[in-house]
C-alpha cells in the first residue's frame, strides 16, 4: 500500500510514516501546547515525507479541529495535494493493536484513556468498538461523569469523587464530604455547580473515573503529574494483591448492557467502605471484571473472538493482567500493543493504519490477511 503519514496525539505526540506494514517514526516530540514541540513535529513530518521512496498518498490526523497537529496535516495535505483523513482517537488506538500484530480482521476494540474527541463533539476515553479494516462503530463507553470545572476536573481528583457524589444522586453530600479536604467555600463551589449544570462537560473517560475512585479513598486532591492520583491507586492494589486476594463484585455491574457499562455501584462501594489498600485492589479486580464481561458480550453479539487493547489505561499492569485473565476465561483471545506504545506516543501507527485501510478500500486495492 502506498505510504500515509500521520501526525499523532495532543500529548507526547509522535508523528508515523506507515508504508506497507513498515513504520518510520519521528522522535517523541512532547506535548503540543508547547511550541517547541510543534515545531519539531513540522521538521519530523516534512522529513519523513522528504525521506519516502514513494509519494505520500494520504496523511492522517486526529478529529480535533484545534489541534496544532490537525491544522498542519490539512495544511500540508492541501499544499501536496493528497487527502487528509481525520481520526476518531479510540479508533486510532485500537488501530495501533491491529497494525502491531498485522490483523486484518474485525474485532472488539476496548480503548481507555484520559481523554479523545468523540464523534459526538464529547470527550470520549471509555469505549467499546467493532473495527474492522473496512470500518468501525462505537458499541458503548463507560457510563458518563461530569467534569465540574472543566479541564481542571482532570487535575484535582476531589472534584471527580464529586462528580461521582452526583452521578450516584448524592450530590447533597459533597460539601460535607470534601470541604475537610479542600476547604468548604470550594467544595460548596463545585456542589453547586454540578447541581446547576454549570461548566460541567461529560465524558465517559476511565482514566476520570480511576480519578474518582482515587479521590473517593482520598489518595489524590490535586495531581503534580499526569495519571499521578492513578499510579498511586494501583501502587496501593498492587502492594495488597502481592500478599492477599479480594472477592470480585461479580454481578455488581451489569455487563449486557452494551451502549453503557454503568460503574457507578463500584463508586458507591468505595464511598461507603473502609478504604485502604483492600479497597483499591477490590477496584481494580472488579472493574476488570465487568470490563472484560462487557467486551465479552460485544465479542458474542458481533460474532468476533478477539479482543485489542488500546489507551494509556493500559500502562496499569494490574488492570491489564486481570483484564486479560478474565477475557480469556471466555474464551477469547486478548491482544494489546508488543513493540509500540500503549498510550498517545504510539497513536499515529493507529491513524496512519486506518487512513491506509479506508484508501485501500476507495480504491479497490484492499490488503490480504
Amino acid at each position: 500500500m502506498p505510504p500515509v503519514l500521520a501526525f499523532g496525539a495532543w500529548l507526547k505526540n509522535a508523528a508515523c510514516l506507515l508504508d506497507g506494514r513498515a513504520a518510520q517514526w519521528s522522535p517523541v516530540h512532547g506535548d503540543l501546547g508547547d511550541p517547541a514541540a510543534c515545531r519539531a513535529l513540522d521538521a519530523s513530518v516534512r522529513r519523513l515525507a522528504a525521506e519516502s521512496p514513494l509519494p505520500v498518498a494520504a496523511v492522517a490526523h486526529d478529529l480535533h479541529p484545534d489541534f496544532f497537529s490537525t491544522r498542519l496535516a490539512l495544511e500540508l495535505a492541501a499544499a501536496w495535494g493528497v487527502p487528509a483523513v481525520g481520526v476518531q482517537h479510540h479508533h486510532a488506538h485500537i488501530g495501533v493493536t491491529l497494525a502491531d500484530h498485522g490483523l486484518e480482521e474485525p474485532v472488539v476494540g476496548l480503548a481507555l484513556d484520559g481523554v479523545g474527541l468523540g464523534t459526538d463533539g464529547t470527550a470520549w476515553g471509555g469505549e467499546l468498538l467493532w473495527v474492522a479494516p473496512e470500518g468501525w462503530r462505537r458499541l458503548g463507553g463507560l457510563w458518563p461523569l461530569h467534569l465540574p470545572g472543566g479541564d481542571v476536573a482532570a487535575r484535582e481528583p476531589w472534584r471527580m469523587a464529586a462528580a461521582a457524589l452526583h452521578a450516584l444522586g448524592r450530590g447533597g453530600e459533597i460539601e460535607a464530604r470534601l470541604a475537610p479536604v479542600v476547604g468548604a467555600p470550594a467544595a460548596r463551589g463545585v456542589q453547586r455547580m454540578l447541581a446547576a449544570q454549570l461548566n460541567c462537560p461529560v465524558t465517559s473517560s476511565a482514566g476520570r473515573w480511576f480519578d474518582a475512585a482515587a479521590g473517593a479513598l482520598g489518595l489524590s486532591v490535586r495531581q503534580a503529574h499526569e495519571a499521578e492520583a492513578a499510579i498511586a491507586l494501583e501502587a496501593l492494589a498492587a502492594g495488597w494483591l502481592e500478599h492477599a486476594g479480594v472477592t470480585p463484585a461479580d454481578g455488581l455491574v451489569d455487563p449486557g448492557a452494551l451502549d453503557r457499562l454503568d460503574l457507578r455501584p463500584l463508586l458507591a462501594r468505595l464511598l461507603d467502605g473502609p478504604g485502604g489498600a483492600e479497597a483499591a485492589a477490590w477496584f481494580h479486580v472488579s472493574l476488570a471484571g465487568a470490563l472484560a464481561d462487557w467486551a465479552a458480550a460485544a465479542a458474542r453479539e458481533t460474532g468476533v473472538r478477539t479482543v485489542c487493547l488500546g489507551g494509556g489505561c493500559f500502562f496499569n499492569a494490574v488492570l491489564s493482567a486481570r483484564l486479560a485473565e478474565r477475557l480469556a476465561s471466555h474464551g477469547l483471545r486478548v491482544l494489546r500493543p508488543r513493540a509500540t506504545n500503549c498510550g498517545d506516543a504510539g497513536l499515529a501507527l493507529g491513524q496512519a493504519w486506518v487512513a491506509s485501510r479506508q484508501l485501500a478500500f476507495q480504491t479497490g486495492t484492499v490488503p490480504c490477511a
